[in-house]
């Protein structure tokens, strides 16, 4: 059987792995798996060399103590790849450690396709050169990034955004609003402060202040505050100084049904990232606030060669999406930005037509993302 070789370092990636898998099976029964991946993956029936947590590290404090066992991980993985001789490496985000591997294997004569691309074009459009001797092919996420990458050699696929098969414009509200006991005049406030404790130790507090700003205007409001496990502890003490307790929700089904409940009347406070992009999908209207120590702020600002933080905003090239961003980012800066949504009907339909342009690019040429991403897969089988 033809061996496909499939890692991904972290949980977006193992979603977006199994995906693939999926449907490649569709495609080509006769295709097998190997490689580093989770949960979501083991279902579609590839076993794990080991767990993948181990590579979801972030920030050099986290780094540090585990270099050895890193190392360790990354030799590992290049013994397994070399002695299963698969027909094409397949490495999923999580740069740090799938591009190592990948810079090993292409010299060795294994292909090496590397799904979602590095955001090097925000950051240091120059190291686009080092990615072209680390990979055969790009399979991109983002409409612009095929000529900024194929400028550099780099032959891209553009498979279209995966948030498009989240299932985020799938929920229910009239589901959401009864397990929660909401009236229909109830108005959800959508309130997702980061999946890292970090970012939401240093969004919480001013996620809370701007509450207790809005709320007065806004009596029907009810904030839901949309949580990984990771920090729900984090949330639940935060909420204690808040002027009404927040209806938290973990569970994916619920997140989605807690959308389309706010999709009826209600908006989002949102940390700045791909969440944006969900909120979108699911004709959200919201804003989206971001802040980190003032030091990364001074470095960030120097690297950054783009005009928007928000995706949304970017595809659309114009700010569609309110920003409120390091020192913007304060109570007063978000419930100035945040109370229009929340009582002007030309501000919504104006970002609504942001969305909609938005999810126009955002899909592939042809079928879903998987499926193209499946189809560049096969093509660039031996």
């Amino acid at each position: 059987m033809t061996l496909i070789y499939i890692i991904a370092g972290e949980a977006s990636g193992d979603v977006l792995g199994a995906r693939l898998i999926a449907a490649l099976r569709k495609a080509r029964p006769d295709l097998s798996f190997a490689g580093i991946g989770g949960e979501r993956m083991a279902e579609q029936g590839m076993p794990s060399l080991f767990p993948y947590r181990e590579l979801a590290l972030m920030g050099l404090l986290e780094v540090l103590p585990r270099i050895r066992q890193l190392k360790r991980r990354l030799a590992e993985t290049e013994a397994d790849i070399l002695a299963r001789q698969p027909a094409l490496l397949v490495t999923i985000d999580s740069p740090g450690f799938t591009l190592r591997i990948a810079e090993a294997m292409k010299p060795r004569g294994i292909p090496v396709m590397h799904y979602v691309a590095p955001q090097v074009w925000a950051w240091r459009p120059g190291r686009v050169k080092k990615l072209r001797h680390k990979i055969d092919h790009l399979l991109c996420l983002l409409p612009f990034e095929p000529a900024f990458f194929e400028a550099a050699g780099i032959p891209v696929t553009f498979v279209g955004h995966p948030v498009l098969e989240s299932g985020v414009d799938q929920g229910d509200a009239a589901r959401f609003r009864a397990r929660h006991g909401l009236a229909a005049t109830d108005r959800p406030l959508i309130i997702m402060p980061g999946s890292r404790r970090i970012e939401a130790t240093r969004l919480l507090p001013i996620f809370g202040t701007t509450l207790k700003a809005v709320l007065p205007q806004n009596p029907a409001l009810r904030p839901v505050v949309a949580v990984s496990p990771i920090v729900a502890p984090l949330v639940r003490e935060a909420a204690a100084q808040w002027p009404a307790a927040p209806i938290l929700v973990e569970d994916i089904a619920d997140k989605h049904d807690a959308f389309a409940a706010a999709a009826e009347n209600g908006a989002g406070l949102i940390k700045s990232g791909t969440s944006s992009l969900e909120m979108a999908v699911a004709d959200v209207p919201h804003i989206v606030a971001y802040r980190v120590n003032p030091i990364t702020a001074a470095i960030i600002r120097r690297l950054v060669k783009v005009p928007h933080a928000s995706l949304v905003n970017l595809l659309c090239a114009r700010e569609v999406v309110p920003e409120r961003i390091q020192e913007s980012c304060t109570p007063e800066g978000l419930t100035a930005a945040l109370l229009p949504l929340l009582r002007d009907d030309a501000a919504v339909a104006a970002q609504r037509q942001g969305f909609a342009e938005t999810l126009a690019k955002l899909r592939a040429p042809e079928g879903t993302p998987s499926e193209a991403a499946a189809a560049a897969v096969l093509a660039a089988l031996p």
